[in-house]
């Protein structure tokens, strides 16, 4: 999937989680993305006013390969996190 497909299946996702005032919620499942963008922001952030890196690299996957974890590996442990985030968040969603 490229950019267009991806952006427009997450205005999607953003849209459906407003409508359905459950935006929380998004933010939770989407953990995952909202770390590796946090990621960026931090370092950017941080070498920017102090000279120094937090990380090897931005955004955190490239972080985890550097310090030489195999590719596999940092895919198959950010799904595991996936879906415990996504459980969590059907879990945390009131059946009304």
């Amino acid at each position: 999937m490229g950019d267009v497909g991806a952006l427009a299946l997450g205005a999607a996702l953003g849209v459906v989680a407003v409508a359905v005032r459950q935006e929380l919620v998004l933010f939770v499942m989407g953990g995952v993305f909202v770390m590796e963008t946090v990621s960026v922001i931090l370092q950017v952030a941080s070498f920017k006013l102090t000279g120094r890196r937090i990380f090897r690299m931005a955004p955190l996957h490239h972080h985890f390969e550097l310090k030489g974890w195999p590719e596999p590996r940092v895919i198959v442990r950010f799904w595991i996190i996936t879906i415990i985030l996504v459980l969590i968040g059907l879990a945390t969603l009131k059946i009304r």
